[in-house]
This record gives C-alpha cells, structure tokens and sequence, in this order.
C-alpha cells in the first residue's frame, strides 16, 4: 500500500507568507514614490513650478 501524505502548511508559513507580501507591497510603493518623477517623464506629464508669493512671507516690522 503506497501513502501519500496530504500537503500542510502550518501557521507560521502562512505567517510569514502575509509578512512577504505586505513587504513586498511596501517595498514596490517606497520605490515609485522615490521614482515618481521619471514615472511622470515617461508619460509626458510636466509638473508645474511652484509660483513664488511674496505676499504669504511674513513681514519684518
């Protein structure tokens, strides 16, 4: 007689499985947002200077 046993996977697997993949998750966020700005080069999208307010400085009295 040939047994085969049934595949198992304990909590501690599954565990570690969620930690990767919220890693992972993380991970791919982190360098898009270091990235953001070639992202945007590659669709052609230009961000717009910060216009210079003179007026939002406090002023010296």
């Amino acid at each position: 007689m040939h047994f085969t046993p049934l595949p198992y996977l304990d909590p501690g697997s599954g565990s570690f499985l969620i930690q990767l993949l919220i890693a992972a998750l993380l991970g791919i966020g982190v360098a898009v947002r270091a990235s953001w700005s070639r992202i945007k080069g590659w669709f052609g999208i230009k961000s717009e200077p910060k216009a210079d307010d003179e007026d939002d400085e406090p002023e010296a009295k």
